[in-house]
C-alpha cells in the first residue's frame, strides 16, 4: 500500500488536548511511583530495622533537602496518579465520555491534583 498522507514526526509541533495530557501524565506518574518504590521500601526497611534506623530516616527526612524533595515528588506523583485513576474509573463506568465531559474531567483532575500537591508540599516542607 502506497500512502500519500503527510507524516509529522516532530512531536513538538503537535498540540495535545488537555485530556490527552492528563492521560500521558497519569502514565508518567505511574512510572515515577514504580521507580520511587525503591526509595520508599528502603526508608521503610531502614526505619523498621531498629530505633537507630528510624532516627536515621527521620533525620534524613527532616534535615536533608534532597530527601524532602524526593518525598514530595513521590507524594505529588501519588496524588496526581490517584486523581487521574479515579477519572479513568469514571470513564470505564461510561460517565463523561463525551468530548465536553472529558475536558471537564481533565480540568477537575488538574485542579484537584494541584491542591493535593500543594498540601503535600506544605506537609513535607
Amino acid at each position: 500500500m502506497n500512502s500519500k498522507r503527510p507524516v509529522n514526526l516532530d512531536l513538538t509541533t503537535i498540540h495535545f488536548p488537555l485530556p490527552a495530557l492528563t492521560s500521558i501524565t497519569h502514565r508518567i506518574t505511574g512510572v515515577i511511583l514504580f521507580v520511587g518504590l525503591v526509595f520508599a521500601f528502603w526508608a521503610l526497611g531502614k526505619s523498621l530495622s531498629s530505633p537507630a534506623g528510624f532516627d536515621a530516616v527521620s533525620n534524613a527526612l527532616a534535615n536533608n533537602l534532597l530527601a524532602k524533595f524526593v518525598a514530595w515528588g513521590l507524594l505529588s506523583a501519588l496524588a496526581f496518579h490517584f486523581v487521574a485513576g479515579i477519572k479513568h474509573l469514571l470513564m470505564d463506568a461510561d460517565i463523561g465520555v463525551t468530548l465536553e465531559g472529558s475536558i471537564q474531567k481533565a480540568q477537575i483532575t488538574v485542579v484537584v491534583s494541584a491542591v493535593l500537591i500543594i498540601l503535600a508540599g506544605v506537609w513535607v516542607w
